[in-house]
């Protein structure tokens, strides 16, 4: 059962509203404003209708409503006066003050509670609307917020692939350079990829980072990258200096897994290096990953990665044993081939003398 509140001093009233009202409603009652208001704050969140007498002890009615319209309790507790006969002008200020209706002197048992249940259901109709208006604002708010960041998203997006032209740029005119220079090319081709919506998120919670952009450019070093695939190993190491001693790049780290391999045989020169990019309003500078490797060194990593992930092969240590072997096998066929490039170059250049 829903439950109200009756609030007036004289007792014989307070009997009246509660034996018309105790079939729908638990009736609790007070004597005064100060015992209504500490009713309130023990019954606010469950309480569906108060009734109030205007002209009491300690603290009158309008008292009442004004904490009552302080508190919030207004929001969704109707508030009916009880009422002889008021002026205008009171029942004007009842209704500024948020009163929702009148119960009148002398009680008249039916429209005491239609007035009561029409009060009731008023709020609960209002208060369930305000509440899907509220439901909209918030699901219209988190659609804005969404999509400020997607914008916010492609348009670092868009940096990130402006820093990877740049510097694919750069390596280009580098062979085209060597090829006009010196009859050979540095390099074979490159590969860029920029980092999937997806795989940068599942990154951030990974490792902790907040999910933003602001993360994302803070926290990512790998979300652009280009891969050049190299001739000889000699080719990786001349190609990488030259790049960063060029204006305007900043080398943040370098990790050699031609010198340095790891466990299962990887090798591949990494370099992350701050490029600048030049917008219609700025200069920023923006992370790229650039690995460079040979033919041989891409080959094994593209065929590693794709049987790593082979599903339910038996004896793995064996094969994993087996494809450091190969690597290292990859290795010495680099240096050879290397070699004799270098002879060949040497003969050749002696011929011309």
């Amino acid at each position: 059962m829903k439950r109200i509140l009756v609030v007036d001093d004289a007792e014989l009233n307070r009997e009246l509203l509660r034996d018309m009202l105790k079939e729908e409603y638990i009736v609790e009652m007070a004597a005064d404003g100060e015992e209504a208001l500490d009713k309130l704050k023990l019954y606010s969140a469950s309480l569906s209708a108060v009734l109030l007498d205007l002209q009491m002890p300690k603290k009158d009615g309008f008292s009442v409503v004004i904490e009552m319209k302080r508190d919030g309790w207004l929001r969704h507790i109707p508030v009916l006066v009880i009422s002889g006969e008021f002026a205008v002008e009171v029942e004007n200020q009842c209704f500024e003050l948020g009163v929702s209706d009148f119960i009148r002197k002398p009680f008249v048992d039916s429209i005491v509670r239609k007035r009561v249940r029409n009060a009731i259901e008023l709020f609960s109709s209002k208060n369930q609307l305000e509440q899907k208006v509220e439901e909209q604002e918030q699901i219209i708010k988190i659609q804005e917020e969404r999509k400020r960041e997607e914008k916010s998203f492609n348009r670092l997006m868009m940096e990130y692939k402006a820093a990877i032209m740049g510097v694919e740029t750069r390596l280009k005119v580098l062979n085209e350079e060597f090829s006009q220079e010196y009859n050979r090319n540095p390099f074979e081709s490159i590969k860029s990829r920029l980092k999937s919506p997806a795989s940068i998120y599942e990154k951030l919670e990974r490792r902790g980072f907040p999910v933003s952009v602001e993360s994302i450019r803070e926290n990512l070093t790998d979300v652009a990258g280009l891969r050049v695939i190299c001739s000889f190993p000699d080719d990786i190491y001349r190609l990488a200096d030259l790049l960063i001693k060029q204006d305007n790049i900043i080398l943040l780290r370098r990790k050699d897994y031609i010198k340095n391999p790891k466990p299962n045989g990887y090798r591949s020169l990494h370099l992350i290096v701050d490029v600048p990019i030049f917008l219609s309003h700025e200069k920023k500078y923006m992370k790229v990953e650039v690995q460079l490797r040979t033919i041989a060194m891409d080959f094994w990593a593209s065929l590693e990665h794709k049987l790593k992930y082979k599903k339910n092969v038996d004896k793995t240590g064996a094969i994993e044993a087996r494809l450091k072997a190969c690597a290292d096998s990859i290795e010495a066929l680099d240096y050879q081939m290397q070699e004799i490039r270098d002879q060949i170059d040497s003969e050749g250049s002696g011929h011309g003398l």
